[in-house]
């Protein structure tokens, strides 16, 4: 089974984290939430979910992890100010290891500057921001290239979870 790293912070939307790590974790996959501070816990914006980081981005190697799961909201956003989640970030995505990025998660492959050139879908209020860093904006529920795999939010769920799951599958 898997071992997918999370990238997660302060008001992700919750729907977004829990219904794909519920799909990950029925089918035997092992998450690990990596943050900004080892032993923080993190709020979703709406239903106030819990989640505890359980390893610092500057303590967290991409060659560790089997696939990177970033859920949106606000947390890619207050996540893309730190130097060492951006190198994480990078490094996996350049690993060619599966990315999974819902909803507003392209504004840190954008600062992480890993999507130029790529396909990539995300929440309607990025699209011009995908475009203005090289990547061909594609309106539909999942969109994958390569190893990133992209949706535009909340209802695309089900769509974003059975395409990641596959893609676990090998």
């Amino acid at each position: 089974m898997a071992r997918i790293a999370v990238l997660i912070d302060e008001m992700f939307e919750d729907v977004e984290y829990t219904q794909p790590a519920e799909a990950f974790k029925r089918k035997g996959h092992e998450l690990v939430h990596i943050g900004l501070k080892k032993g923080i816990k993190v709020k979703g914006k709406k239903k106030g979910t819990e989640v505890t980081v359980d390893t610092a981005a500057g303590n967290a190697s991409a060659g560790d992890y089997d696939a990177l799961f970033i859920p949106g909201g606000y947390s890619p956003d207050h996540l893309r100010v730190d130097q060492d989640v951006l190198d994480f970030t990078k490094a996996f995505v350049r690993s060619g290891k599966p990315v999974f990025a819902i909803c507003h998660a392209p504004q840190l492959l954008i600062t992480a500057d890993v999507i130029a050139g790529r396909k990539v879908t995300g929440w309607k209020s990025i699209v011009q921001d995908i475009k203005n860093a090289g990547a061909v904006y594609v309106d539909d529920a999942v969109v994958e290239d390569d190893n990133l795999l992209s949706s535009r939010g909340p209802d695309d769920l089900p769509a974003f979870i059975e395409a990641s799951l596959k893609r676990l599958e090998g």
